[in-house]
């Protein structure tokens, strides 16, 4: 156990989870705009690169930062000085929110786990929007989590989409449309054809406009662990349909198998180690039926080299991680990184 595990289990994880995040993420924001302490965090905590190319673009390494730790695109320049290759920011809506009442943030520490119900709390597109333009991390791939509006009916989520996209376009690489966080009530019924082939295809013509004369900007959907096969192939045919880049397998489940933590009947989305092996699961699902058609970017339950390699050995290009960042500490990248190296050589 090292010395930030044991400093987190007997001390961190009696505090508040909501509360220490929002003091990590303030901590990081300043830490990331002095030069001293940035260089810091890179001689302690900098990788080695082993460069990935995915979705158009070159990655410094195959991990990155899962959504939902930055959502308000704060804290970039420290987040790629502790390792990470790609941070998502979000998820964003289109008008500020307060999210679901507070605690909305529970944890597993016996299961290595988180419960959330956050829902999508945030200043908004145009607050992360200055705060992308403010910040240019060389190196550092920004992918943006779009949301709708708490109060925006289903009929009209397009437009929160859309302005999400339009607002947010020119800072972002790719960006990811949520479609499947169980904290918005019916958001997951977006992820049905009903709704989801409209949504893709008004998407699609934007990000075509946008454009321009250069090469669109990729378009990912963030889907849901707790589909059946059936449903996760009626996405995929509507994905490839609406020429969708890729697939990210996968978001938080509502399932509670197995678990020993006190807080295991809290309502919300349970990320980290319980959905290790679920989120694999997808994953080679789907690399098997589309071949190498979509990028996947691979998240749920990673907290060590072997957790990686398992992901990408599945069919994942990327993958990313939050609950075994907060768990493992900042020294968390280079240490999964190293264990990766290790395991395969």
């Amino acid at each position: 156990m090292t010395f930030y595990e044991f400093t987190y289990k007997h001390f961190l994880s009696k505090l508040d989870p909501e509360w220490i995040h929002d003091a990590v993420v303030g901590g990081l924001r300043i830490a990331g705009q002095i030069a001293p302490a940035r260089a810091l965090m890179r001689s302690l905590y900098g990788v080695p690169s082993m460069p990935v190319e995915a979705l158009g673009m070159t990655f410094d390494h195959p991990l990155g930062m899962a959504g939902g730790f930055d959502k308000e695109g704060e804290c970039l320049a420290a987040t790629a000085a502790l390792g990470f290759s790609f941070v998502e920011v979000g998820t964003v809506t289109p008008h500020p929110q307060p999210g679901n009442p507070k605690p909305r943030i529970f944890r597993l520490v016996e299961d290595q786990g988180l419960i959330n119900r956050m829902g999508f709390p945030g200043k908004g597109m145009d607050v992360l929007a200055r705060n992308l333009e403010r910040q240019r991390v060389p190196g550092l791939r920004i992918g943006i989590s779009l949301g709708k509006n708490k109060d925006t009916p289903l009929a009209d989520a397009h437009a929160d989409y859309s302005a999400g996209l339009r607002r947010l376009y020119a800072p972002g690489d790719f960006f990811a449309i949520n479609v499947s966080s169980p904290n918005t009530p019916e958001l997951r019924k977006l992820q049905s054809s009903e709704y989801l082939s409209e949504l893709l295809a008004r998407l699609r013509a934007q990000i075509g406009e946008l454009a321009g004369d250069d090469r669109p900007k990729p378009l990912l959907v963030k889907i849901s662990p707790d589909l059946g096969w059936d449903e996760i192939d009626e996405l995929l045919d509507l994905s490839l349909q609406h020429g969708v880049a890729g697939i990210i397998a996968t978001n938080t489940t509502r399932s509670r198998e197995d678990l020993r933590g006190k807080n295991r009947g809290e309502e919300g989305g349970l990320s980290g180690a319980p959905l290790r092996e679920r989120s694999t699961a997808v994953i080679r699902h789907i690399r098997e039926q589309v071949g190498n058609r979509l990028t996947i970017i691979g998240v749920g339950g990673v907290f060590s080299g072997d957790d990686l390699r398992e992901k990408l050995d599945a069919g994942a290009t990327l993958v990313q991680a939050y609950t075994g960042f907060i768990y493992r500490g900042p020294a968390f990248v280079k240490r999964v990184m190293s264990e990766y190296g290790d395991s395969i050589r």
